[in-house]
């Protein structure tokens, strides 16, 4: 069975271009972003390493630190990174992994179901490892998403993800499909409406189970 949400995220150490990395101590007591690749040197994937560069003051203003996975070599990475900041126009300062032996790959159960890793594998051998996890301080899994190697993701959605995940932690209420911070959250049914009030102040029942509050209250 792959790797479930409230899954306490699996611990690795693995060498990477900020040198040797044990997942649960980088993470420490913030929140944290593992991206993964197929492989360095290719389209799309620069251009999301581009994206998370030119992204480095939103994830730190969020306590968040980010790091890619590859399946390749650290002496690759240090190689690519060049590309990719020249692509960016910014520096790639976050920590790439060098996961030739797919160790973390295996580990987070992001290789394609008909996967076949020959030797001088090809980046559509390891197609599917191209996700994004999101954890939080307690290291459990709180939010994941898988591309196909066609679709660039989007990483406005995933800033806009976790400050969905900051904003519902340990309080109960959830965020409305398209939700931004600033507008209004979901009280929880575990709450009645006085509870609800009691806690939050107004709400805007739109339905008996559909009630909004403002956030942050």
């Amino acid at each position: 069975m792959g790797l479930r949400i409230n899954d306490i995220a699996p611990n690795f150490t693995a060498n990477s271009t900020n040198g040797a990395i044990t997942l649960h101590d980088w993470i420490g007591d913030g929140y944290a972003i593992l991206f993964s690749h197929p492989k360095d040197f290719t389209p799309v994937c620069t251009t999301e390493f581009g994206a998370v560069a030119q992204l480095a003051g939103e994830f730190e203003a969020r306590n968040t630190k980010v790091m890619g996975i590859s399946v390749d070599s650290v002496d690759d990475h240090m190689k690519w990174k060049r590309d990719i900041e020249a692509f960016a126009g910014a520096p790639a300062n976050f920590p790439i992994i060098d996961d030739t032996s797919l160790t973390v790959a295996k580990l987070y159960d992001m290789l394609p179901a008909d996967a076949y890793l020959p030797d001088g594998r090809t980046p559509a051998h390891s197609a599917t490892v191209r996700t994004v996890f999101i954890i939080g301080p307690d290291k459990k899994v709180r939010l994941t998403m898988t591309y196909p190697m066609s679709v660039g993701r989007n990483f406005a959605e995933v800033l806009r993800a976790l400050d969905a995940v900051r904003a519902t932690d340990g309080v109960p209420v959830a965020t409305p499909a398209n939700w931004v911070p600033g507008q209004d959250v979901i009280v929880a049914l575990s709450l009645n409406d006085e509870q609800a009030r009691a806690k939050f102040g107004a709400i805007d029942v739109k339905l008996p189970y559909l009630r909004f509050a403002k956030a942050g209250k």
